[in-house]
């Protein structure tokens, strides 16, 4: 009960403007919008390098079972 009472104050203590990013006000050249950018060109390379991860193994067991027959 308490935590959710806290939780409560806070969100409505903090005013509207503190939760939103300067990219929803239209400040395209923020430090925060081009660091969002660098964040998901981030998570992009980390999906990347596990999809390729994924690929390989799969292309190196289709090698081993050549050679096995």
């Amino acid at each position: 009960m308490m935590p959710r009472l806290t939780a409560t104050i806070v969100l409505l203590a903090v005013p509207r403007a503190a939760l939103a990013c300067p990219v929803c006000f239209g400040q395209n050249d923020s430090p925060l919008a081009s660091a969002m950018n660098l964040g998901i060109l981030a998570m992009l390379g980390v999906v990347g390098a596990v999809l390729a991860g994924f690929g390989l193994f799969i292309v190196n067991l289709n090698r081993r079972a050549r050679l096995v027959e």
